[in-house]
């Protein structure tokens, strides 16, 4: 299964409003700063939002998938797609909602991972300064134009996980994302999570398709690539996420992403 955050029964989202989903412009600016371990709990939205923060890392759950955006990456949500946020570290907001005319012709038909360009990002702040009501034959017409190519232009990164429905797998789950660097084997687990070795093993490729070396080896990349989008260097965000030496990080690392840890870092637009 690919984790493009599609594809299975969320829990209750109910619909949440804000004035920039009412306003009749191609696309309105969100600022909003939030605590450590602040949670969203599930909602939805009428719009597509492009989900981004200056600051700390968000972790986004859909049905279907897990993400983790830190600054550098943002979140392209479709339109009525269920989904939780919570925040690691003080969140500094700076989001965008689109009308359904620029999502068609900005993002992708399905949840990704962008990568976030110093022009994107400058463009993304510039929009949240202008009122809601923007000029369409001034500056917020131009910088929302541009924007919409930008967000177009900017390449997709693999940074979900498949999430996991059944209680055991969720208690893992949280485990490992809280201790990457765990080297509890499938049958450590089993005594931790309440069900045999064999068990975990099937749901995991049930739930996921993808047997639990393979599953966890993406949440260790994919928060490795959090800490390097942070600024971490890689010889420690490897060490974080439990590779015994960056060389094996940095070749697991090319392999999913296509690009080396050190072009991962913050400031860097990733590959496509």
């Amino acid at each position: 299964m690919s984790p493009d955050g599609q594809g299975r029964a969320a829990p209750a989202a109910p619909l949440r409003h804000f004035p920039q989903e009412a306003v009749d412009r191609p696309l309105a600016g969100f600022v909003r700063d939030y605590p450590d371990g602040h949670a969203t709990g599930w909602h939805s939205h009428a719009r597509v939002q492009l989900l981004y923060a200056t600051r700390g890392v968000m972790r986004i759950a859909t049905a279907a998938a897990h993400f983790v955006v830190p600054p550098g990456r943002a979140l392209w949500v479709p339109a009525g797609l269920p989904h939780a946020v919570t925040m690691r570290g003080t969140v500094a907001m700076r989001a965008l909602f689109l009308r359904e005319d620029a999502a068609r012709r900005a993002g992708p038909p399905r949840t990704a991972v962008l990568a976030v360009s110093p022009l994107l990002r400058e463009l993304i702040l510039a929009a949240c300064a202008e009122p809601l009501e923007w000029d369409e034959g001034g500056r917020g017409g131009h910088l929302a134009a541009l924007i919409v190519e930008e967000i177009a232009r900017a390449p997709s990164l693999p940074l979900g996980v498949p999430a996991v429905r059944d209680a055991r797998l969720a208690r893992l789950a949280a485990a490992l994302a809280a201790d990457p660097a765990s080297r509890l084997t499938l049958e450590d687990w089993a005594a931790h999570c309440g069900a045999s070795a064999r068990t975990l093993a099937r749901l995991f490729r049930r739930e996921t398709g993808m047997g639990f070396a393979r599953w966890r080896q993406q949440v260790r990349l994919v928060e490795g690539a959090a800490l390097l989008a942070q600024g971490v260097p890689p010889a420690r965000a490897a060490a974080a996420v439990g590779y015994a030496s960056a060389p094996a990080f940095g070749a697991a690392f090319r392999a999913a992403f296509g690009l080396t840890p050190g072009a991962a870092g913050p400031g860097r637009g990733g590959a496509g």
